[in-house]
């Protein structure tokens, strides 16, 4: 990097000593975050209150407390990075975790644990992100988990009282709902279901430690059986939503859409190495990590600003540019991005090609017949 950018190797190595670490790493992000979210074309991607999060496998070089060998996504060893994405394609949480661990258990960390000011209400997940927990506590803490679930069909739907009183309220779905709650459990255990939904947003638990235990409590624990009882019941009510309203089945889609397009994009930013993760600590790994999440909410900020620079004088030339066709465009891509080369940058004529606002001029393109 001191070859191709010019600055000296002993001033690379000390900004990476003494600042480069996971909180002023976290910092830079919140500010890149806020940044954003002010963005005029910002809002028209979403109001920053659904998100989602989904783990991307990288592959490790040498000995890691993290690397695990998995022969379906690796030549040898690899890592996972757990991230949490918003709808308008912002990422406000990275987590390294080991490979093989069930993702579930991430889920709420960087919900709980998010400093930004992203009013997130509603979070999407695919199957691996599912567990009868997460659907209890999602809902004790005042959130929705909206996962897309693979064979939804096949999960078992309770009901809350006897079979005949269900199929009689419910022609359709009553004979679907093959076991009853038990609801004397729910209550009974109420007010500890509480407690413990306040402990995590309080943060005197971690929730993936918490969500972990408890998923695998056996029938001794009853305040995990009363949890997991409360999680089958919200369950069943999302999965009734879900099956009977195609446009929320879209919104879901998108935004894990959103998550697979920001991991297609972090995984061009990686070239370095060959994508490999050659850190063996934790905590370098986790900087590492965190490197990533910021470059790439920089070209998502970057892009994000120039698009909406480019609509705003397509708009003022009289062109007709609608907010619900904007919605599916990404600034999730890498096309401008130049990845190879020597990087020379001379700041006095950058500085000199900005226009009165502080912009580069936009690219015409040239009218098609």
């Amino acid at each position: 990097m001191a070859e191709a950018c010019g600055i000296s190797y002993d001033i690379l190595s000390w900004t990476d000593e003494w600042y480069v670490r996971e909180e002023t790493l976290r910092a830079a992000n919140l500010v890149l975050i806020d940044y954003h979210q002010r963005l005029p074309l910002t809002p028209v991607f979403g109001a920053g209150t659904l998100s989602s999060s989904d783990g991307q496998r990288f592959p490790t070089r040498g000995k890691s407390t993290t690397a695990r060998p998995m022969s379906r996504y690796f030549a040898h060893e690899g890592l996972s990075t757990y991230t949490h994405v918003t709808d308008s394609h912002a990422t406000y949480g990275t987590k390294v975790i080991v490979a093989t661990k069930r993702e579930a258990h991430y889920v709420l960390d960087e919900i709980l644990g998010n400093a930004t000011d992203l009013p997130i209400t509603e979070h999407a997940t695919d199957t691996h992100g599912v567990t009868l927990v997460n659907f209890g506590l999602f809902d004790l803490l005042g959130m929705q988990l909206s996962p897309r679930i693979r064979d939804l069909g096949r999960i078992t739907l309770y009901r809350p009282g006897p079979r005949a009183a269900a199929e009689d309220r419910f022609p359709h779905a009553g004979p679907l709902m093959t076991r009853k709650a038990n609801l004397d459990l729910i209550a009974e255990h109420w007010d500890d279901l509480l407690r413990l939904a306040g402990s995590l947003k309080f943060g005197h638990a971690t929730a993936s430690l918490l969500v972990g235990k408890l998923s695998a409590s056996g029938r001794q624990n009853t305040l995990a059986a009363a949890l997991k009882e409360y999680g089958a019941l919200r369950r069943t009510i999302y999965a009734a939503k879900y099956l009977s309203d195609p446009d929320y089945r879209r919104k879901i889609s998108r935004q894990l859409n959103k998550g697979e397009s920001l991991h297609a994009l972090r995984r061009d930013l990686l070239y370095a190495h060959e994508g490999m993760i050659r850190a063996r600590q934790l905590q370098d790994q986790t900087e590492q990590a965190w490197c990533l999440t910021l470059a790439t909410n920089a070209v998502i900020a970057w892009t994000t600003e120039y698009y909406g620079l480019a609509v705003e004088q397509m708009r003022r030339a009289g062109q007709r540019i609608d907010d619900e066709v904007l919605a599916h465009i990404s600034p999730a891509h890498s096309a401008n991005i130049n990845f190879f080369g020597a990087i020379e940058v001379d700041i006095d004529a950058e500085l000199a090609q900005l226009g009165p606002t502080g912009y580069r001029p936009l690219r015409v393109r040239d009218t098609l017949f």
